[in-house]
């Protein structure tokens, strides 16, 4: 696998979100929770932190940022989707600090999975600034988008 085409993938995904940013602008559900400032953050099978801001509202942006972070570190840790993990956790199929997080600073809210791109390569994702279920969505709308060019 070259070193840099995950990077490519990568740069490329940020910029479908961009894309699809204002289709879900339309819908009042998620409009409403950030007024269109959003986060992405994406951790390499590396390590390497990679993210992008959306909007221009700083102070939201940093607070979407910081879920969002808290999203894709919980998956890259657990590789569990959020939300999913907490319920394993507190359905005690696992041990509540197995991978290093402990009840409080679980993130129960949906947005954070794991992706693998057709590389092969597994990359953990969170993405902040709408409704769960669309954080979701998004990511992996955006995902097929780039895998099909």
């Amino acid at each position: 696998m070259e070193n840099s085409k995950p990077l490519v993938v990568i740069e490329r995904l940020l910029d479908a979100i961009a894309r699809l940013i204002p289709i879900y602008m339309k819908v009042p559900e998620d409009e409403c929770i950030s007024h269109g400032n959003l986060a992405v953050c994406i951790i390499d099978t590396n390590g390497i932190v990679h993210g992008r801001l959306y909007g221009t509202n700083k102070v939201r942006l940093r607070q979407s940022y910081t879920v969002a972070w808290t999203k894709a570190s919980q998956v890259w840790l657990t590789g569990v989707k959020t939300g999913e993990y907490e319920r394993m956790v507190f359905n005690k199929e696992v041990d509540e600090n197995a991978n290093g997080i402990e009840a409080p600073d679980l993130i129960g809210w949906e947005g954070g999975q794991p992706l693998t791109l057709s590389t092969g390569e597994k990359i953990s994702v969170g993405f902040s600034g709408f409704r769960g279920t669309t954080d979701l969505e998004i990511m992996v709308k955006a995902l097929a988008e780039v895998e099909q060019l």
